[in-house]
């Protein structure tokens, strides 16, 4: 069974920063594609960063420049660091993957930017 646990949300002040964190179980985050979304109020769903197995990532364009995604293979764990925050970054964060073509979410991790 496949697992994510986000956790590193917290309240921040804009321009700060955050680490997320996404550790997996029942997968390898070395062998397949993680990817971040998040959920703000009252919004759908979006895409926020995705890395592959091959090291390649992507971010959207809203977060890029300023969000970074890697990993932890040792500790299976994929993180999204977040610098200069703005209180638009604020949502619930979801870690994502794909295994056999079953899609699994996380419980997601609050993260607010607020002064």
């Amino acid at each position: 069974q496949v697992q994510l646990v986000e956790s590193g949300g917290d309240l921040v002040q804009p321009g700060g920063s955050l680490r997320l964190s996404c550790a997996a179980s029942g997968t390898l985050v070395s062998t397949n594609f993680m990817g971040w979304y998040r959920q703000a109020p009252g919004k759908e769903r979006e895409w926020v960063a995705t890395l592959v197995s091959g090291g390649a990532f992507a971010y959207a364009d809203s977060v890029k420049g300023r969000f970074s995604i890697s990993r932890d293979n040792a500790k299976n764990t994929v993180y999204l660091q977040m610098n200069s925050l703005q209180p638009e970054d604020t949502a619930v964060y979801y870690c994502h993957t794909e295994v056999r073509g079953r899609k699994y979410w996380g419980q997601g991790t609050q993260v607010t930017v607020s002064s």
